[in-house]
């Protein structure tokens, strides 16, 4: 077990911070975050069509209402899936999906793809693996499961430190999106406090996550039907082939998706900004009138941030130190995580500025190490330890009013939430 993992100091260097030109496509008093499209997709939405979760429960209902209406396309990208009679209950959701589709059409267009951590999903005798080996049996054709692996751990280290790194969480069908911090596991679905956000009828954003997930599971390793692993035909091994070649064509698998749908949102934004005359409908809305009402103008930008540093991808760094750094007087940051472990860059960010500074922790006791045995036990007590030196240091330099903290507690439940 590899608990300690989680107390090792975050020695990240600063990362540079990225200036961007004013929109030159947008009217003057656009929102102040377009300058993130320059690096990730831009996609506008109506509000209206953006859901927040507030418990485990709805959110699990969710995931089995979605599967059940899914007609084209179910993905699933979670650390694991677990192995208890409410994840049994997701896969069963999925079989019958299949099998409906197959019986309505004869040759379905319904298409399961399902990503996972390949060390996590394979622990144990009965596993993610073992719960997923089922539905590549009966439908070989319609579902895609990929386990990855990190370059990183390789020889002697895969077997002492078995590492996790693959930890996105997204989970789409047709064109709903829901984007979590949640695995597909039974404490998730419970009582375990995580975000969930629903993004309704968006399908360029599902067409972005979808792509995005294709790519790494191109990169990993594919479930078999006897419950073997093996890499696509040509790929390079991520812990057996050379790890700097397997790393450059995973870069530039992910930052193909990345910067064709960014070139993509870019030409329907130039379209939406410039390509109608006064008293004349846009192309979006145009589109939306055939279908016989007025699609809703967006009012919200949702930015895909990734962070994949074994492959040079550390976009969500840059934007997230770029923001702490160029909040203004009046700006209100909320920040919240369930494991407090700032590195010194983010720490002096927000001591250095003038933003409003609302922090919500875990407290021990919904920490989901509390009580653990061994070094795991010691967690919760190491992160209580590092928040203490954290206040210490805004009260010697009398922040508390612009600084503020919270923990999180609630009996009986833990706190995963990050945002």
């Amino acid at each position: 077990r590899s608990s300690w993992l989680l107390l090792a100091p975050l020695l990240t260097p600063p990362v540079p911070v990225v200036t961007a030109p004013p929109c030159l496509l947008c009217p003057e008093g656009a929102h102040r975050f377009q300058w993130i499209r320059n690096l990730v997709p831009e996609f506008g939405i109506s509000s209206s069509r953006v859901k927040v979760l507030s418990s485990p429960v709805e959110f699990y209902e969710l995931l089995k209402v979605q599967i059940k209406a899914a007609k084209q396309r179910v993905v699933m990208a979670s650390l694991y899936l677990g192995t208890g009679l409410l994840e049994q209950e997701l896969v069963d959701c999925l079989e019958e999906t299949l099998q409906k589709s197959l019986q309505a059409e004869g040759l379905s267009n319904l298409r399961v793809s399902i990503l996972l951590d390949y060390t996590r999903g394979s622990r144990g005798r009965k596993n993610s693996r073992t719960m997923l080996v089922p539905l590549l049996q009966r439908f070989p054709q319609q579902v895609r499961v990929s386990l990855f692996h990190t370059p990183n751990l390789r020889g002697l280290l895969r077997l002492l430190i078995p590492e996790r790194t693959v930890d996105i969480k997204v989970y789409l069908f047709d064109d709903d999106v829901i984007l979590s911090g949640a695995n597909l596991s039974d404490l998730y679905f419970t009582n375990r406090q995580d975000r969930y956000v629903l993004l309704q009828d968006s399908p360029e954003i599902a067409d972005f996550f979808t792509e995005l997930v294709d790519a790494i599971g191109d990169v990993s390793l594919q479930l078999q039907r006897d419950d073997t692993v093996r890499m696509m035909e040509g790929m390079e091994h991520p812990y057996q082939g050379d790890k700097v070649a397997y790393c450059e064509i995973a870069n530039r698998r992910v930052m193909e998706v990345i910067n064709s749908a960014r070139t993509r949102q870019e030409l329907l934004h130039t379209k939406t900004c410039h390509g109608s005359q006064p008293g004349s409908s846009s192309p979006s809305q145009q589109g939306s009138q055939v279908a016989g009402g007025l699609k809703p103008e967006p009012d919200t930008w949702i930015y895909p941030l990734i962070q994949m540093k074994p492959f040079g991808i550390r976009i969500d760094e840059v934007v997230t130190e770029t923001l702490l750094t160029e909040a203004e007087r009046d700006a209100r940051i909320y920040l919240t995580t369930g494991y407090f472990n700032l590195t010194q860059a983010y720490m002096d960010l927000i001591l250095g500025t003038r933003a409003q500074y609302r922090i919500l922790l875990a407290s021990p006791e919904v920490n989901g190490f509390f009580g653990a045995k061994g070094v795991a036990g010691a967690i919760p007590a190491a992160y209580v330890y590092i928040e203490h030196q954290f206040y210490s240091e805004v009260c010697y330099l009398h922040q508390q009013e612009r600084v503020q903290l919270q923990e999180y507690s609630r009996a009986g439940w833990t706190f995963h939430a990050k945002g």
